[in-house]
Formats: C-alpha cells, structure tokens, sequence
C-alpha cells in the first residue's frame, strides 16, 4: 500500500511530495489511520531550518497534530476500534506506545516518529489517538492534537493565571491565538497580545485579547506600561526569538513570571540578570504545555460542545498536500493570520 506523503530529505530546503510504501504488517501498539486534516505547527518549520542542530534521522516524515478515522489496529490495541474518528497528537495520552514505523521511499527506509500528519495515510502509536465523539468536525479537530491543548496548558499549567491577572501573549499566530482564548476563561486582565501582522491583531481581539499592540509600529515596553498600570503579572512568549525573551523578562513585576514558548534557534541564547530570580521572578519553559491529551481533550471539546468556545475562527488558510511547501512559505511571510490547515484527498 502506498500513499502521497511530504518528506523532508534535507534540511532547509523544501519537501518532497512523492508515493512512499507503508509498513506491510501492524505491530503491537500500531494503528493504521487515513489522515483527513493535518495542521502546521512552528515546530515543523523548526525541524525543516535545523533549530535544534543536525537532523540525524533523515529522510523522515513531519507533522503532529491532525484528524484521522481509525483503519486498522495491531495487537493490544484497546482504546480504539477501526471506524472511529481521531485527534492524531504528539504528547502521549492513553495506551500503548508501539515502535516508530518505518516507511519505504525509492528503496530507502524513511523514518517517522510515534506520529506524523504530513501524509494521507499514517501508522501511529496508540498513546498518540484520542477518539472523537460521533459528528465531531474533523477539521477543528486537528487543533485538539496541538494548538488548542498547548495553548490552554500554557494559561493552566505553564502560567497558571488567576482572576485579574495581566497577561501578554507575544505572537497571535497558531497557538497565540489559544493562549488568548484560555486567558480570557481564565479571567485575566488585561490580556494583551503582540504582533506585527495586522490580520492576527484582528483576530487576537476576537479570541479574547483586551489590547492590541503593533510590534512595529509602537514603543512596546511603554506601550505595556500604559496597560498595566499595576505592573505587568506574566509574560508569554511565543517567537522564540531572544530579544523578545529579555524584553518580557524586564517589563514584568519583580515576582512575575516569563513563560517560553517558542524556541531560540540553537546557539541563539538569551542574556538576562540572574538576581531577580533569587527575589521571586519565574522564567520557565513549557513543553507543549504539559497537556495530558486523553484527559484535555474530552475537556476541552466539551466546552466546544456547550457553545463556551469557538475555534472555528482559528482556521484561516486550508492548502491541500501537493501545496504544502506553498502553506510553509505563506507562514514564514506572514500571509496566513490563525492556523494553517492541510486537507488530505
């Protein structure tokens, strides 16, 4: 069996879209799923431009949040059944965590992780599916496998905000925009996003965003000095880039807390005076938001369900695969405003 997959043979140049052979037999664990929507996280990108250094696994297929019905399962297999509807994620959930597949190209192997969207068809882990409940919109429920969970464990369990807390969210992109949307439930004020693309400011407003800063066009620590007049409680930072790091870690109150995001480039690092952390100020990373899928994501398309939230607003460009290089270069240029979605078939 084969299926049209994007690989990344090389770093920093562009996918190849090619046939590429699927694993003849399911191992213990696996589970065989045809892909119906996958989303493009900043992470892919990273892989693709080698943030983290040299890619050892190469070539291998991208890609960890999506959509997908349930083919075929492998032995021990229990949580889902063929036919069933999935959130496809990357932080590990319920189940059993079956080997990595490995794929064949032109008579090369082509490695994949417990999980990857960038393909029509998939074979995952068990511990990377959560069922969806019957009817559920396949195309919001690709967010589940990253951007709506990371954005609200980073509110929840990353900076933990209370009532009346002030926020800013730096970068309104893909998971920014979720950021918002839990800050707001949260009770936080003000909530305050940053951006240099117009159409995301627009959109942060409608996800919950009380203020709008340009990054720009506006002097942005006095900016956030006139909307915290009370000091500034947390920082989040969604860029990766370093002097946006020290800037949020100057601009908060002597106890408030730096949250990061998005990742530095490796040998790219940020420069801060250490004394304030002995005095109560708090700079963590998250980790996809420490979320626990299988326990989030019921959670969270509940309140979907209830009318509590909406997501559908959060999905601005739809490309199909064969255009996936044209999807990664419209993010790097700032032409997509909220999540950028590829529809399989």
């Amino acid at each position: 069996m084969t299926m049209l997959a994007a690989i990344l043979v090389q770093q920093k140049t562009p996918l190849i879209i090619d046939e590429v052979e699927l694993p003849k037999h399911l191992g213990v664990g696996q589970l065989l799923v045809k892909v119906h929507y996958s989303g493009i996280c900043g992470s892919q990108l990273g892989e693709i431009d080698g943030v983290k250094g040299t890619d050892k696994y190469l070539p291998h297929l991208l890609g960890h949040e999506g959509s997908a019905e349930v083919v075929a399962i492998g032995e021990g297999v229990s949580e889902v059944q063929p036919g069933d509807k999935v959130v496809l994620h990357w932080r590990k959930g319920k189940g059993i965590e079956g080997k990595p597949p490995i794929y064949s190209w032109k008579g090369r192997e082509v490695n994949a992780g417990w999980v990857t969207t960038f393909n029509e068809y998939a074979v995952v882990s068990e511990n990377r599916v959560t069922p969806l409940p019957k009817g559920a919109d396949l195309q919001v429920a690709a967010l589940f496998g990253c951007a709506i969970t990371t954005g609200f464990g980073v509110v929840v369990n990353n900076a933990k905000l209370t009532i009346g807390e002030s926020v800013v969210v730096y970068g309104s992109g893909g998971i920014g925009l979720h950021i918002l949307q839990g800050a707001a439930l949260s009770g936080a004020y003000p909530i305050i996003a940053i951006d240099r693309i117009e159409g995301r400011l627009e959109l942060a407003k409608q996800c919950g965003a009380t203020h709008l800063i340009h990054s720009e066009k506006e002097d942005l620590a006095g900016a956030i000095r006139r909307a915290t007049p009370l000091g500034l409680d947390c920082f989040i930072d969604n860029t990766g880039n370093p002097q946006v790091i020290q800037m949020g870690y100057l601009a908060t109150k002597p106890k408030g807390r730096v949250i990061l995001v998005g990742v530095p480039n490796v040998g790219n690092d940020i420069v801060i005076h250490s004394l304030p952390l002995h005095f109560g100020k708090e700079i963590r990373g998250s980790h996809g938001g420490e979320a626990e899928p299988h326990i989030d994501i019921p959670k969270y398309y509940a309140l979907l369900q209830a009318g509590r939230l909406s997501f559908k607003e959060c999905v601005t460009d739809i490309f199909p695969l064969t255009e996936i290089n044209q999807a990664i270069q419209a993010m790097r240029e700032g032409r997509t405003k909220g999540r950028c979605l590829i529809q399989m078939g």
